[in-house]
C-alpha cells in the first residue's frame, strides 16, 4: 500500500486513506497499549527510543505524540472490560496502534484479547519478519542465513475460536448431527472445534505477501500448508494462493514447477518463484536450508508455529517483531508473552517491541527512523550491552536492565549520521 506524507506539522494528527494511499501527517499521534506483566517495563524502555529516533532522523520536521489506550488487566481494573469499545474505536479512528503483550488464559477464562483485536479490526495479516542480528547468540550454525518474513493468515483456521467444550449442549448437539447426517462417529467425551479457511481471507493474505515480495525485490514466496492431509482447508489454501499469483501477478511470478520445466530450475531474473511446502517438512527446511526461503504465506496455526521456530534461531521471541495489518489499520506488537514473574523487575529484553516500532516507522514511510532503531540495536549488541536473556549466553557481556538497554540504544542512535 502506498504512503504519502502531508505537510501538517502544527499539531498531532491521524493517518487517513485516499484511494488506498495512506496519508501520513508530519506530526503523528500514535495510540499505545502498555500491556500486561512485563508490558510496562518494555514500553518504558522503548518509548524514549522511538522519540529519539524520530527527533534525530528528522530534526523537528517530523514528530510523534502518544495517547494511551487500555486493554488487558489495566483496562479490566479501570472499566470492568478487558477490551473496551473506546480502545477499538481509537484504533479505527487513528488507523494505527502499538502494544505490549496481553494476558491470555489457557484452557478457559476470557477469549484471547489479541485474537479479538484482530477480528474486530479485520487485521487479516500477521506479519513477522525474522532476521539475524550479528552478535546475538543462536543455537544454529548459520543464523546469518535466516532472513525471512512470514505472512500468517489472522482471521480463521483453528484460531477462529469456534469450539464447544466437552459435554456441553453444543458439543452433544454437534456430535449427534455429525453422526446422524454424515455417519461420522466421534467419541462422546470429545471437545470440538471448527477449522474454516476461506477464499477471501486466503487470497487477500497471499496478495499482500506477493506485493511485498515485488516491492522488496525478493526472489520467492513459499506457501506453507498441510494440504496432503487437510485437503479442503489447507489444500484449498495452497490452491487459492497459487491462483492469486497466476491471475493477479502472472507477469511477475513463475511457479517452481514451471521454473524446473522451462528454465532448468533457474528462474528468470525478473520473476518471483512461487513454491509450496508441506508444513512439517518446512520446519526442517528453515533449520537446514533457510537461505532458500524469503517470503512465507501460511494459514494461522502453521504461521504461528513457524514464526516462533524461526525466532528461536535469531535470539528468541525477545528479538522477534510483529504486526497485525489490515486494509485500513495496523497494530504493531511485542510477540512474546507477559512473563508475569518478571513484571516490574526491569529485567526483560525490550527488543521485540523496539523492532516492532521500527516496522511501524516503515509502515508510515519513515524509513530513516526505522533504520536508526535497527542500526542502534545492532550496535548495542555488538558492544555486548544486553539484557539477562542474552548476557547468560554471551562471553564478556555487560548485563543491563530493560531500561538500561533502551538508554544504550538511545545513545547509539545519537551517534548515527543524519
Amino acid at each position: 500500500m502506498k504512503k504519502k506524507n502531508t505537510d501538517k506539522i502544527a499539531g498531532p494528527g491521524r493517518l487517513d486513506y485516499h484511494q488506498s494511499v495512506i496519508q501520513v501527517p508530519d506530526h503523528v499521534l500514535i495510540p499505545f497499549i502498555m500491556g500486561d506483566g512485563t508490558g510496562p517495563d518494555i514500553w518504558k524502555a522503548s518509548q524514549p527510543v522511538f522519540n529519539t529516533a524520530v527527533k534525530h532522523a528528522y530534526q523537528g520536521t517530523r514528530k510523534i505524540s502518544w495517547r494511551e489506550i487500555l486493554a488487558g488487566e489495566k483496562a479490566f481494573k479501570k472499566t470492568g472490560n478487558w477490551l473496551p469499545e473506546e480502545t477499538l474505536q481509537a484504533i479505527k479512528d487513528f488507523h494505527l496502534a502499538i502494544k505490549g503483550p496481553l494476558t491470555t488464559p489457557v484452557g478457559g477464562g476470557i477469549r484471547s484479547i489479541n485474537v479479538q483485536l484482530r477480528h474486530e479490526l479485520e487485521l487479516y495479516a500477521c506479519v513477522r519478519p525474522v532476521k539475524y542480528i550479528k552478535g546475538v547468540p543462536s543455537p544454529v550454525k548459520r543464523p546469518q542465513d535466516v532472513d525471512m518474513i512470514i505472512f500468517r493468515e489472522n482471521m480463521e483456521d483453528l484460531y477462529a475460536g469456534i469450539e464447544w467444550q466437552q459435554g456441553s449442549k453444543g458439543a452433544v448437539k454437534l456430535l449427534n448431527f455429525l453422526e446422524d447426517t454424515f455417519w461420522i462417529k466421534i467419541s462422546d467425551d470429545a471437545g470440538l472445534g471448527l477449522k474454516p479457511i476461506s477464499i477471501k481471507n486466503t487470497k487477500r493474505l497471499m496478495r499482500r505477501a506477493v506485493q511485498y515480495a515485488i516491492a522488496q525485490k525478493k526472489q520467492s514466496v513459499t506457501i506453507v500448508h498441510k494440504g496432503n492431509i487437510m485437503k479442503f482447508t489447507e489444500g484449498a489454501f495452497r490452491n487459492w494462493a497459487y491462483e492469486v499469483a497466476k491471475d493477479e501477478f502472472g507477469d511477475q511470478t513463475i511457479t517452481e514447477k514451471e521454473c524446473a520445466e522451462r528454465f532448468r530450475g533457474k528462474a528468470p531474473g525478473d520473476k518471483i518463484v512461487i513454491k509450496d511446502r508441506i508444513a512439517d517438512a518446512m520446519f526442517q527446511q528453515v533449520l537446514l536450508r533457510p537461505a532458500e526461503y524469503q517470503v512465507i504465506a501460511a494459514p494461522n496455526l502453521n504461521g504461528d508455529y513457524l514464526s516462533d521456530a524461526l525466532a528461536a534461531q535469531v535470539g528468541g521471541l525477545g528479538m522477534a517483531p510483529g504486526a497485525n495489518i489490515g486494509d485500513t489499520a495496523a497494530v504493531f506488537e511485542a510477540t512474546h508473552g507477559t512473563a508475569p514473574k518478571y513484571a516490574g523487575k526491569d529485567m526483560v529484553n525490550p527488543g521485540s517491541l523496539l523492532l516492532s516500532g521500527a516496522m511501524m516507522f516503515d509502515y508510515l514511510g519513515w524509513k530513516e527512523a526505522a533504520q536508526f532503531v535497527r542500526q542502534a540495536i545492532e550496535k548495542t549488541i555488538s558492544q555486548k550491552i544486553v539484557t539477562y536473556d542474552l548476557a547468560r549466553q554471551m562471553k564478556g557481556a555487560k548485563q543491563v536492565s530493560c531500561s538500561g538497554f533502551g538508554k544504550a540504544v538511545c545513545n547509539n542512535i545519537l551517534k548515527l549520521k543524519v
